[in-house]
């Protein structure tokens, strides 16, 4: 997966916790917990390319 894509799923990502949450009106809900490591592992996984080509 490219830069572009992962910057892209990050976004849809970030939408879909905004709306979860306005959903369910809880940061502590399941569903936006689930939502939000689902974010953050792509986060992670777009940091760890940009450290991986910086290194390089």
């Amino acid at each position: 997966m490219d830069r572009m894509e992962l910057k892209s799923q990050i976004e849809e990502a970030r939408q879909q916790l905004h709306q979860v949450h306005l959903q369910y009106g809880s940061l502590l809900h399941p569903e936006v917990i689930r939502q939000s490591v689902v974010l953050d592992a792509l986060l992670n996984q777009y940091n760890r390319m940009c450290v991986e080509k910086w290194m390089n």
